[in-house]
């Protein structure tokens, strides 16, 4: 098959062609065997080294849990090629002596090739299972063919740096049930489209694609399936046209035309306020599926999975509903990482060994902050209005008031946890820790509002993103990496540095309440608890129920709260309450009710039946200890609202005067080029 090159859309994705294909390494990906989620790689290079080394990835990058990728291979050959030939013939398989060798592993991803000697051309052939939906692995089956090459090709130790050279095989069985103008390739890398034959003479469609190095072709993954697409142009600070496709396969009835209008606006404001970007194109990729939900960034492209009803209907409203808006926010997201993650990381991810965990106290800082910053874009960007995005904000804000456990560990250690804990999460995880996303994102707002409250309105968190992408600009690789020294240094330029290291001691690796309230009270918004969804109705004694036809099955019990200081634990299935059958209605009506009377309560533990007891009016007398206080909550959720005062938005007011919040909510008017 020949690879035809295409002029690269950017930096990142420019190549050094090996003419004479002698240092590159070449991957032959084949999709024949899709039917049984099979993909059968070939390998192809010329070992610098006695006995050379293969590995995979552990992890990929964005996604911080040992994956062990090297699970789905079954297991690795290879042969030594004959002198005379590069290629790999059904002769040269067929005809030469021990013709296939078989990898010996030596550790839980690498393979060792001992039979090969320096300077020897060889074919390594393998096998991958992929049938994860995620977007984090590899996925094949009839209608789609999806992959990141962290879980598909193999590394040449020593050799990662050397140019790459990848053929896709898509067998014709494949494209036999699917008009072929609808089946694309979406991928941020270049492709040429070529055509080949197989061994048995049928034709097969294939795809070329050429990366500079490994860590390269890593970080562009790819999808072949029937996908709808649509082009735009976004325009950066110098009037440079900077080319976006979006695709979107999986079955959905999608708007295709608000779609892109919503996703040009968000991307525009991007570019609007940081004036470039670290690529010259970018490749939305989209599957739209029931229920699954998620992303994962890369340089030039994003990859997500959606459940089909976050996508916008045929008769989407002016304002989008809030399952539209909370696909809207995953595509800010993600492509807000190219600029925060991608090319402004933690010093720890540059250059990073992708076989053991990195271990960082920074990811509430780029995953917080692009928590924050995703959210606040909607509607810097008008696709939604300042009221919806204040639900929206409520909403983060909820979650964090639901977590007992954010008075048990800081956002820092949640950061460093990430490897245990995030991905691991259990019946204990609200009693003991918080989510950096979620604790992150809000503590990227009151940053925000200490800036523009220290800075006199002059300086947003906004400053501070766009002073480390200057700098990062200025840097030959286009890339830097920063410590927690180097946040405070910059976050320095813009507030007082005692007041920062006060910050950073309370609420970065301290475990205070974050000053929510107050900061925004200061800026014209008023928190409000809302007693109609109150901790009393969902969390009924602490406790969150799943009512089945065997009884109330307890997912999980609050630290401290009358369930857990009766005995009651996860997984139990309560039966009865005062000697009545247990459902739902009846549990919440007791614990509304706050009686001060002990309930007996009938549960079952495994197979074995436990009578308890349960004292509702004990939690309300556990005050003398601050933590068993904050890890007990009464409030589950709040609602916020501009401010009725001389600074808000009613009718009579000076319309000479700005409300409190316009310098917080209008970021482009007052963030600082």
């Amino acid at each position: 098959m020949t690879i035809i090159s295409k002029t690269p859309n950017d930096q990142a994705n420019k190549t050094v062609v090996d003419s004479d294909n002698t240092t590159a390494i070449n991957y032959c990906i084949n999709f024949e065997r899709f039917n049984e989620h099979l993909v059968d790689v070939t390998l192809n290079f010329t070992a610098l080294v006695d006995a050379p080394q293969l590995w995979l990835p552990a992890w990929i990058p964005g996604s911080y849990l040992i994956r062990e990728f090297a699970r789905h291979i079954t297991a690795v050959h290879y042969k030594v090629l004959n002198t005379d030939t590069d290629t790999d013939t059904e002769a040269n398989i067929n005809n030469a002596p021990n013709k296939l060798h078989r990898g010996q592993k030596i550790d839980k991803n690498t393979w060792q090739l001992p039979a090969v000697k320096a300077g020897q051309r060889l074919s390594v052939y393998y096998e991958v299972y992929c049938y994860d939906l995620s977007v984090r692995t590899a996925y094949v089956d009839q209608q789609r063919l999806y992959g990141n090459f962290t879980s598909l090709a193999l590394a040449v130790e020593g050799q990662e740096q050397a140019p790459v050279q990848v053929n896709l095989l898509v067998p014709a069985a494949f494209l036999a049930d699917k008009n072929q103008a609808d089946v694309e390739l979406a991928c941020g890398l270049d492709a040429s489209h070529v055509q080949s034959l197989n061994q048995q003479g049928a034709n097969q469609q294939g795809y070329g694609l050429q990366a500079g190095s490994y860590y390269q072709l890593i970080d562009h993954p790819f999808e072949i399936a029937s996908q709808q697409f649509f082009d735009f142009i976004i325009q950066d600070a110098n009037n440079q046209a900077l080319s976006h496709r979006f695709y979107l396969s999986g079955k959905h009835s999608a708007n295709m035309g608000r779609l892109q209008q919503d996703i040009t606006q968000i991307c525009q404001t991007y570019l609007n306020w940081l004036g470039d970007a670290p690529f010259n194109d970018y490749t939305f990729m989209t599957y739209a599926s029931g229920q699954d939900y998620g992303g994962l960034e890369h340089i030039n492209s994003t990859s997500l999975i959606t459940p089909r009803r976050d996508l916008p209907s045929s008769n989407e409203p002016v304002m989008p509903s809030s399952d539209y808006q909370r696909f809207l926010g995953l595509c800010s997201h993600e492509y807000f990482h190219s600029w925060w993650v991608k090319t402004v990381s933690p010093d720890v991810m540059i250059d990073v060994d992708l076989r053991r965990e990195v271990f960082t106290p920074l990811l509430w800082v780029f995953e917080g902050f692009t928590s924050y910053i995703d959210d606040f874009m909607l509607q810097a960007s008008a696709v939604i209005d300042k009221s919806s995005y204040l639900t929206l904000l409520a909403e983060q804000i909820s979650r964090y008031y639901q977590t007992p456990g954010r008075a048990q560990q800081s956002v820092a250690e949640s950061s460093f946890d990430a490897w245990i804990k995030l991905y691991r999460s259990d019946e204990n995880t609200a009693n003991a820790g918080i989510s950096y996303y979620n604790k992150g994102a809000l503590v990227a707002l009151c940053l925000d509002l200490s800036l523009l409250e220290k800075s006199a309105g002059q300086y947003r968190l906004f400053d501070v993103v766009k002073a480390f992408y200057g700098q990062a600009k200025q840097q030959g690789s286009q890339r830097i990496g920063i410590s927690s020294a180097d946040m405070g240094q910059v976050i320095s330029q813009f507030m007082p540095q005692a007041d920062w290291e006060d910050f950073e001691g309370r609420y970065i690796n301290g475990v205070e309440e974050l000053p929510i309230e107050r900061l925004l009270s200061a800026n014209g918004i008023k928190i409000q608890v809302d007693s109609k969804d109150s901790a009393d109705k969902k969390m009924p004694w602490g406790m969150s129920c799943t009512e089945t036809a065997a009884g109330l099955k307890v997912n999980r019990v609050q630290r401290s709260s009358a369930a857990a200081l009766a005995g009651i634990s996860a997984n139990d299935v309560i039966i009865a309450l005062d000697g009545i059958k247990a459902d739902n209605k009846q549990l919440v009506a007791l614990a509304v009710a706050n009686n001060d009377h002990a309930i007996g309560c009938h549960l079952f533990r495994r197979d074995e039946l436990l009578c308890v007891t349960v004292l509702p009016a004990v939690q309300r007398d556990r005050q003398d200890n601050l933590q068993e206080v904050l890890a007990a909550p009464s409030i589950h959720k709040v609602n916020l609202r501009f401010n009725n005062d001389a600074n808000s938005t009613r009718d009579n007011v000076d319309p000479k005067q700005a409300p409190a919040w316009q310098n917080w909510l209008e970021v482009l008017s007052t963030a600082k080029s």
